[in-house]
């Protein structure tokens, strides 16, 4: 199997099948470094659906959005890595408890492969079934962009859904609230209490009036002390402000730009980031594709950092 995309300038990119970055498509994530994949859920939504069509979107528009060489070291990641998409996790969107454990056993192949996950969601919910799957051994810590918490106790008596996330991935021992940050958080909130668990756990919390009062280069100085030790990074899309991102669950205005966004990624290189995420994405919302092209984007830039990962330390693919 070719471990690189087909060439844009010998086949058009819109020709082929359908894969993320037009990556071969595996069939299993076995000899994989990193494996792309998708999780097309969203029955934990608690505002505007769609994200289900999430990573069918991004697939799409990545095959004409996303080129193969990266901008700032003129290198594609395609060739020091072997990456493949992996397809779908299964998950019954009529039942959120068996679909967890659906994802989670989605991803725990990945990881016993020995591949690093490169997620496209889904809502936010579906991060934690895949922390379920890295974080078996020990806690991982966090890297969140995102313009809510998801650390709420639960809504409508339900502990499980897509603004809960975070304070069930802590309270289960999956993530480090001390080496975890949340970056981007805005918005009117439910209540006074909205930011007590993120803090009182020890969660690092930037608002966004911090973020515009520190700049990118003081919120990647925040990052890099906050994350030590292996990380996972959780993108959802409303972290950006949401006139880029209107095809989203919950947008907010007032966040940051695509390019604060791409420039806080390229800085977690050097960072032992072990999986990431890419998180709701509702194209239906958005019929310009303008959002799936943003999170397209967000996806390639985490795909070099994870590559970089590997760079250092195993060398380029043989």
């Amino acid at each position: 199997m070719s471990r690189t995309p087909p060439s844009p300038l010998s086949t058009p990119r819109f020709a082929g099948h359908v894969s993320m970055f037009r990556v071969p498509i595996a069939p299993s994530p076995e000899g994989l470094d990193i494996a792309l994949c998708g999780i097309p859920f969203d029955s934990g939504t608690l505002g505007r659906n769609g994200s289900r069509l999430g990573p069918r979107a991004v697939r799409d528009v990545s095959m004409q959005a996303i080129r193969p060489v990266h901008p700032l070291n003129n290198q594609s990641p395609f060739e020091d890595c072997r990456i493949a998409d992996v397809g779908d996790a299964a998950s019954n969107p009529l039942d959120i408890m068996q679909a967890m454990d659906q994802i989670t056993a989605f991803f725990e192949a990945i990881h016993t492969a020995g591949a690093m996950p490169l997620a496209i969601g889904g809502d936010h919910l579906v991060s934690l079934p895949v922390l379920r799957a890295l974080a078996r051994v020990r806690p991982v810590g966090l890297i969140h962009f995102d313009s809510h918490t998801d650390t709420f106790e639960g809504f409508y008596g339900q502990r499980y859904n897509n603004g809960t996330t975070f304070r069930r991935a802590i309270e289960e021992g999956l993530v480090d609230p001390k080496r975890s940050i949340q970056i981007g958080i805005r918005g009117p909130r439910f209540g006074k209490e909205d930011l007590a668990f993120s803090l009182a756990s020890g969660m690092r919390v930037i608002t966004i009036d911090e973020f515009f009062d520190l700049g990118t280069a003081g919120v990647i100085a925040e990052i890099r002390r906050v994350a030590t030790g292996p990380c996972y990074v959780s993108f959802d899309v409303d972290g950006i402000d949401a006139v880029y991102v209107p095809g989203t669950g919950a947008p907010e205005i007032g966040g940051y730009t695509p390019r604060d966004a791409q420039v806080m990624i390229r800085s977690l290189k050097g960072l032992d980031i072990v999986g990431a995420d890419v998180v709701e994405i509702a194209p239906a919302l958005d019929p310009t594709d303008g959002t799936a092209r943003v999170a397209a984007n967000m996806a390639f830039e985490l795909l070099e950092v994870m590559v970089d990962r590997h760079r250092r330390r195993s060398g380029p693919a043989s």
